[in-house]
């Protein structure tokens, strides 16, 4: 079992949590029923303790299980044996992007490496799809080496669907960011990633 994006991994555990939580309600339910009866007899204990067990187990196990299956993770892992298909540098200072390159645009499959540098304060990188739902993101700290040379926060990222993407700052970062009146995203950069050669399912 594989996810391809973030949606199809939340859309599994939905339905997996869904589920567990039901069986956790059923508990109450028994335990509930058993009180109302006037021949209830005492809770016997091994199958109760037994319920347990296999309730705790299942929550690990559905850890477990979908670990591995998480394709960032394992990329993540491994990345330093991964050679991306293509780089992207760029900076950041009082609140403005810096050497931003124009709308990127990226084959179905290809794995991308964003290497962002802070020059003054926390801000977070963040795609996200036009209907608000976040792709991915990370945490952009600043800082400098001893030979004073920013430091660099990068992340690899293959896309496996269609779309138009918009990047922002994901980490607050100062009321600087936003509009006066606080509607208006500054740092919003619209459609700043393109992927183009998918099928409608996803992947290649």
């Amino acid at each position: 079992m594989t996810f391809s994006n973030s949606l199809e991994l939340l859309a599994f555990h939905q339905t997996a949590y869904t589920i567990y939580a039901a069986i956790i309600i059923s508990v109450v339910a028994w335990f509930g029923y058993n009180l109302t009866r006037t021949d209830a007899k005492s809770v016997v204990r091994i199958p109760f303790y037994a319920y347990m067990a296999f309730l705790v187990a299942g929550g690990v196990g559905h850890h477990i299980f979908t670990y591995n299956a998480i394709p960032w993770v394992s990329q993540d892992i491994t990345r330093d044996s991964i050679t991306p298909d293509a780089s992207y540098e760029f900076e950041v200072k009082n609140h403005k992007w810096i050497g931003l390159p124009e709308q990127i645009t990226v084959q179905c499959g290809q794995t991308i490496k964003f290497d962002i540098k802070s020059h003054d304060l926390v801000y977070g990188f963040g795609l996200f799809r036009q209907d608000g739902t976040l792709v991915t993101q990370m945490q952009i700290n600043p800082g400098t080496d001893v030979n004073g040379i920013l430091d660099s926060n990068d992340m690899l990222w293959t896309f496996n669907h269609n779309g138009v993407f918009d990047m922002t700052s994901t980490e607050y970062s100062g009321p600087a960011q936003y509009s006066e009146d606080g509607k208006e995203d500054l740092m919003l950069v619209k459609n700043f990633v393109k992927v183009v050669g998918c099928k409608d399912g996803g992947a290649k």
